[in-house]
This record gives C-alpha cells, sequence and structure tokens, in this order.
C-alpha cells in the first residue's frame, strides 16, 4: 500500500509540472501577441512594425494613425493590430472590409454584398514619406513589410488625404 501511495504521489508530482509548464508557454505566447492590442496613437517607431492610417475625412472624420508592433501577416491583420474595428460584408465576409470603426453606418450601408464603387475603403502602401500605389490584392492577401505604411480612404478610391507617416 505504502508503494502505490508513493506512486501516485509522483505521478501528480509530473502531472502538475507539466500543466505550469504548459500554462508558462501559453503565457508567454499571449503576453508576446496579444489580440487584439489596442491602439498606439502614432505611426510605428523605424523598424518596429507596420503603420496603419485611416482616412474617415469623406464621412466627416479626420485620418486616425496607428501602429501594429511587430511582422502582421497580413494588411487586415495590421489594420486589427492597429486598434482598428472591422466589419466585412455578410456575403464575402472580410474579403471586402465594409466598416472600419463602424463607418459608414448601417444606415448608409448595410453590407450586405461589395460596396459600391463610390463608396468603399480603398485600400493603399507607402513607405514613410512616399507616395501611396493602390494595392493589387485584398488586405487579406497583401502581407505588408516591417517598417511600411498601410493606408485606408472611404470614398471612390482616393489615395488617403496625408504623406505616408
Amino acid at each position: 500500500m505504502p508503494v502505490n501511495t508513493i506512486h501516485s504521489g509522483g505521478i501528480m508530482r509530473r502531472l502538475l509540472s507539466a500543466v505550469f509548464a504548459a500554462l508558462a508557454v501559453t503565457a508567454t505566447f499571449v503576453l508576446a501577441d496579444p489580440a487584439p492590442q489596442a491602439a498606439h496613437a502614432a505611426a510605428c517607431a523605424p523598424g518596429a512594425g507596420v503603420s496603419v492610417v485611416v482616412d474617415f475625412g469623406p464621412l466627416g472624420g479626420g485620418v486616425v494613425v496607428g501602429c501594429k508592433l511587430g511582422d502582421p501577416p497580413t494588411g487586415l491583420a495590421a489594420l486589427t493590430g492597429a486598434g482598428f474595428t472591422v466589419t466585412g460584408t455578410q456575403r464575402w465576409g472580410l474579403a471586402f472590409v465594409c466598416r472600419i470603426n463602424g463607418q459608414p453606418t448601417a444606415a448608409t450601408d448595410p453590407c450586405v454584398n461589395t460596396p459600391p464603387a463610390s463608396a468603399y475603403w480603398s485600400y493603399w502602401h507607402a513607405t514613410p514619406g512616399g507616395a501611396w500605389t493602390y494595392s493589387s490584392l485584398g488586405a487579406s492577401s497583401f502581407n505588408p513589410a516591417i517598417g511600411t505604411v498601410e493606408g485606408w480612404r472611404f470614398g471612390s478610391g482616393q489615395a488617403p488625404s496625408i504623406t505616408a507617416p
């Protein structure tokens, strides 16, 4: 009987050690890349991540700049990682960005199908201080490089109204 008690205690210690090791690994991953992360209210420092510019001007708002620290795998991850909320369409999901931070409102566009060519979020890329280039890929397919700038502007396809920070 004492042998079983010692053996059970050994199994319990190994089990607890494994649980604590798994928790430590999980905590490391959670701390390394929290999602969603709070918006950084400015462009990224050089080499720190991908800057994101969202131009709400045509909707009556201003321009908001955020930062996704690290190397996001997609433009969509950069946008959400910089603290912006995104709504896709009912039919196509996030293949078409219909709203950023709740704009345009549901009264303006119910986000059922693709937005019209006169009122959509156009997607752009730039280097800091460089010219904007219209994206030939959707935000879910494009992989932005660290140090670059992603741009979004609502309207009929115009580039963001500020120089890439």
